[in-house]
């Protein structure tokens, strides 16, 4: 189980360092003019239709203060929202040193 939540850390921050990368070429490319994509923004590259789905979906199934909630975390920047939980799982289910006593 430790090393399936090491994997999935692994493959977190990968993705963040990746984001945050396609960002600061993004900004370059742009004359310096800072671009942060934001979670939304990265799968409506991928898909547009199941983004726009998603959000009628959560407005019309759950109570509207859970809904924004939901979008609040949406608007995260996309490095942000992949590298902090990889982070805590990196912390959490980091190696582990066995005590010779």
């Amino acid at each position: 189980m430790f090393v399936v939540l090491r994997l999935i850390s692994l493959i977190l921050v990968v993705s963040a360092l990746m984001l945050l990368g396609a960002d600061a070429v993004s900004s370059l490319e742009n004359g310096g003019k800072i671009i942060v994509r934001s979670l939304d923004q990265v799968w409506a590259m991928f898909d547009k239709p199941g983004v726009d789905a998603f959000h009628a979906w959560l407005a019309r199934h759950l109570p509207a203060l859970l809904a924004h909630g939901i979008d609040a975390i949406f608007t995260l920047p996309g490095w942000a929202a992949t590298g902090v939980p990889g982070i805590v799982l990196a912390f959490l289910f980091g190696r582990r040193t066995v005590d010779a006593a």
